[in-house]
């Protein structure tokens, strides 16, 4: 069962609005989406496909959120607490994210501050603003366990985060300001499930999978499509044993 009301950040395109369409097409799907990106323009070529979708479902209601400004998160933030009309946000994806080609030889500050800001300060800022909403949402089930049909976090992650994978992965994909933010991005999780789990709120970090997206790359193994089904699949079944934790796209435990 898809959870009442979700937000997801970076939704014009990729995973984000993937995440959307097939929502959609659950046998239950939320009441409501609210599909976050930097400019909704309908004059925009890339947004399209999203404002087409919001155009055939009134569920669907997008939202400009530049994930690196405060200011635009707030007005964000206002804007989807009137469509809420008192209700909590069940869902939050924080699913926006930059990657660079970047080596140890190759990668400077401007680099790494630039990637910072996007993967691990913007969700940070984000979780932070929408917080009182995701609370309410807990609150309005008590009864409920851990989950997204309560309240949970969960923060777009990547095996390339891993650590303990590094070995097994540095050599081909190397993206080391990438590697570090979403490493960085693995804490934050952490942290925020010990913070939040007295609220009543699920926090994990996911990982899509290599995906055949403008991020991940033509060459990629899995289709969006075979990616969502997937995720959409680990959000059904979220639960307590999976706070703080990465897990992949099919649900595997992925070690920090």
């Amino acid at each position: 069962m898809a959870p009442q009301r979700i937000l997801i950040t970076g939704c014009n395109r990729g995973i984000g609005l993937e995440l959307v369409r097939q929502l959609l097409q659950q046998p239950s799907p939320p009441k409501q989406i609210f599909a976050t990106c930097r400019d909704p323009s309908p004059t925009s070529p890339q947004n399209k496909e999203l404002n087409d979708l919001a155009a055939k479902n009134p569920s669907v209601v997008v939202i400009k959120l530049e994930a690196t400004k405060s200011k635009s998160i707030q007005e964000a933030k206002n804007e989807v607490e009137k469509h809420l009309n008192g209700a909590g946000l069940n869902v939050l994806i924080n699913n926006a994210g930059i990657m660079h080609t970047s080596t140890l030889e190759s990668a400077d500050s401007d680099d790494f501050l630039n990637i910072y800001n996007t993967n691990v300060v913007g969700p940070l800022l984000i979780t932070k603003t929408f917080l009182p909403l995701l609370k309410k949402a807990a609150e309005e089930n008590p009864g409920k366990p851990l989950g997204c049909d309560k309240c949970a976090l969960i923060n777009v992650s990547t095996l390339l985060g891993s650590i303990e994978k590094t070995p097994e992965t540095f050599v081909p994909f190397q993206f080391l300001s990438y590697r570090c933010s979403k490493a960085a991005l693995n804490m934050l999780t952490r942290c925020q499930s010990v913070a939040y789990q007295k609220d009543g709120i699920l926090c994990t970090a996911l990982h899509p999978g290599w995906v055949q997206t403008d991020l991940g790359g033509p060459h990629a193994p899995l289709s969006v499509d075979q990616s969502v089904k997937g995720i959409i699949k680990v959000l059904d079944n979220l639960s307590e044993k999976h706070s703080g934790i990465l897990v992949d796209w099919e649900g595997n435990v992925i070690p920090w």
